[in-house]
């Protein structure tokens, strides 16, 4: 606002009040009869100054200042200038004023108060219009007054290594504050993303205090942050990076989610959101590029608290701007529309005046509890005067007790009924060209039959007799082969090919010996990255009190994935006879090793691995008719349980490997 206009607002009350004991003193001085001497004698101009509807503001003036532009326009009026200005003004003032009679000045008193009696009434009256506020704004106004000018974002380019160990590759996004790059570690060869702020920024402490805080979370439901520097003149923080995972704005790029998938991610971003509040820690800028599901069909949040502090976002009601935020991401899953007037992450914004609706006033069919769900955690005052959700955990709360959304059923092909045949016909000819014979004509004769065709019949008939007889000799000699092969009778058989791509077999006559494990390696090609990393050493420690644990899935095999799986590398070629594994619940899983044409196990695909035992339970014993001569053992797990309740992540399907014995 401009001086004039402050001054003007800050002293309407002691104007007015001038005003009107001027104006009372004029009509005392009209009532005495000598108004008109004063007028005319005075040099100083006391009565123009009376008047007050030429040379000052009146009560309307005062509303139009505070309102907005009036006050721009009038601010030259009130311009504090120097006192002998006031005399001027005065006289050039009275050579356009009539003088006022008292009935005059009173009738213009009364017509002053009633205006601004009236136009209270109509402020009082006129509701106050609030639009909707985007939970998640892309740009922080505060931030435009507290960015410093000499500390912009860290200038690196493609091929700069940080930290002696991370080689940037691709600069992913860059503002003013900070710069965001995917990178590879080049000390473990794997992909990571990393942020970048100059170390003397005012942010500087806080984002290395809120990664150090999101590292110790400890969730594999949050994207992990696996380290936070300060390095000279440069903050960095490095995070992991998932290639195979698609963002929450991807997702919806085609159009809106199933009833089921927005089901499934709400569920598992708010039971997230919430453990995460219970160890006191907030998010802050939750939107549909911080939540990304993987192949698995795991939701995964990146960005926890780091995401607020690199924009200096503040921390205040962060239960409730979590909370309006998943809302937000409901609302989007299930209407293919953004629920602010702004479009934002490649989707539509509602209209303007449209107001708080719920998601099934926006779009047809939506889910009726979804949409309820959506309405009560994003809006303050939710449609139908049902009860607003303010707080992650009353979320969590809340979802549990809905009716779950099961998947629909896959839609089988349609198959066409095949043509019926008399398959106990005699065959025929093939059929003639059917002729319509002409008006008043009699049916054509059929030809009969010729005996070519019966002597054809018997012949077929032979010799399909035959083959079948041949067939079952064949099976019972081959039966009659293994049955004396399994006895231990020496029969001839043929040798393998050298190319064969099954592994050695030895006979062997002695006591099994245990064979050590030098390593287990969690073995995932078809997944987004290693599956357990912190805990593959618990299973082969020879405690089975620890276990290797999976990720979880919130759907089974082979309806997530096709499997996962341990690879045991034994040191050497050593000579295998069984394997007994224990696992923490039951579990189906297979016993694999390489075929000899494949030079490099870890990179290997699962149908690379020969399949030499499968069993299912908690304690799994595979035991080889033929010791087999490998290096490496594939346990392939096809089938996981839910987890009981009381454990973690109860509910969802995951892997516990506890103990794994490997003798020869």
């Amino acid at each position: 606002m401009a001086d004039g206009t402050k001054a003007v607002v800050d002293t309407s009350a002691a104007d007015g009040a001038a005003d009107e004991a001027a104006l009372a003193a004029a009509i005392d001085e009209l009532a005495d009869g000598t108004a008109r001497a004063t007028a005319a004698g005075s040099p100083t101009g006391e009565r123009p100054a009376a008047g007050g509807s030429a040379t000052r503001k009146g009560p309307a003036a005062e509303e139009d200042t505070e309102d907005g532009p009036a006050a721009e326009d009038d601010a030259p009026a009130e311009d504090d200038g120097p006192a002998e200005d006031a005399p001027t003004r005065s006289e050039e003032t009275s050579e356009i004023t009539a003088p006022l009679s008292a009935t005059e000045i009173a009738a213009e008193l009364a017509a002053g108060d009633a205006a601004r009696r009236a136009e209270a009434a109509a402020k009082a009256d006129r509701p106050a219009k609030r639009p909707p506020r985007d939970p998640q704004p892309t740009h922080d106004p505060r931030d435009t007054a507290t960015l410093p000018r000499t500390l912009p974002a860290p200038l690196r380019h493609s091929g700069d290594l940080i930290g002696h160990r991370y080689r940037l590759d691709e600069c992913i996004s860059s503002t003013e504050t900070f710069s965001s790059w995917r990178a590879v570690d080049e000390k473990l060869r794997r992909a990571v993303g990393v942020h970048l702020m100059a170390a003397g920024h005012q942010r500087a402490r806080k984002v290395l205090a809120a990664a150090k805080s999101a590292a110790l979370l400890g969730d594999p439901r949050f994207v992990q942050v696996l380290d936070a520097v300060q390095e000279g003149e440069l903050v960095y923080v490095v995070r992991e990076w998932l290639p195979h995972a698609s963002d929450l704005a991807k997702l919806l790029a085609d159009g809106p989610m199933e009833p089921h998938e927005a089901y499934q991610m709400v569920r598992q971003v708010t039971d997230a959101v919430a453990a995460a509040h219970r160890r006191g820690q907030a998010h802050l800028r939750l939107t549909p590029r911080c939540v990304l599901r993987t192949d698995s069909g795991q939701y995964r949040i990146n960005g926890i608290a780091v995401d607020a502090a690199l924009r200096g976002l503040p921390d205040e009601d962060s239960e409730r701007t979590d909370t309006r935020a998943i809302g937000a991401l409901l609302f989007a899953a299930l209407t293919h529309r953004w629920p602010f007037p702004e479009d934002r992450y490649d989707l539509q914004g509602l209209p303007r005046n449209v107001g708080e609706v719920a998601p099934d006033q926006v779009r047809a069919g939506v889910h009726k509890g979804l949409s309820d769900l959506a309405a009560r955690a994003l809006f303050d005052h939710p449609p139908h005067h049902a009860e607003p959700i303010t707080t992650p955990e009353a979320l969590a709360r809340a979802i549990a007790l809905m009716p779950r959304i099961r998947q629909p059923e896959p839609e089988l092909p349609v198959f066409t009924n095949p043509p019926r045949h008399n398959t106990h016909a005699l065959p025929t000819a093939p059929n003639p060209t059917r002729v319509v014979a002409a008006p008043g004509t009699g049916p054509t004769p059929v030809a009969a039959p010729v005996r070519r065709a019966g002597r054809r019949l018997r012949r077929v008939v032979k010799v399909t007799a035959w083959t079948i007889a041949l067939g079952a000799i064949g099976a019972a000699s081959w039966q009659l082969v293994d049955h004396l092969r399994q006895d231990g009778t020496a029969v001839a058989a043929p040798q393998p090919s050298a190319s064969s791509a099954t592994p050695s077999a030895h006979t062997t006559t002695h006591d099994p010996v245990p064979i050590p494990v030098k390593e287990a390696i969690s073995f995932n090609p078809l997944g987004d990255g290693p599956e357990g990393t912190a805990s593959l050493a618990k299973a082969i420690d020879d405690d089975p009190n620890s276990e290797w644990l999976t990720n979880w899935y919130s759907d089974p095999f082979p309806r997530a994935k096709e499997g996962t799986g341990l690879l045991l590398d034994l040191g050497s070629v050593q000579t295998v006879s069984s394997v007994s594994v224990k696992f923490g619940t039951p579990t189906t899983a297979e016993l694999r090793v390489p075929g000899k044409n494949v030079s490099a196990p870890l990179s290997a695909k699962p149908k690379d691995f020969g399949v030499v035992g499968k069993e299912a339970g908690t304690n799994v014993s595979y035991k080889l008719d033929s010791p087999v001569s490998t290096r490496y053992l594939l346990i392939w797990l096809t089938s996981l349980s839910k987890n009981p309740e009381g454990m973690a992540s109860a509910g969802q399907y995951q892997g516990h490997v506890s103990d794994v014995k490997v003798s020869g």
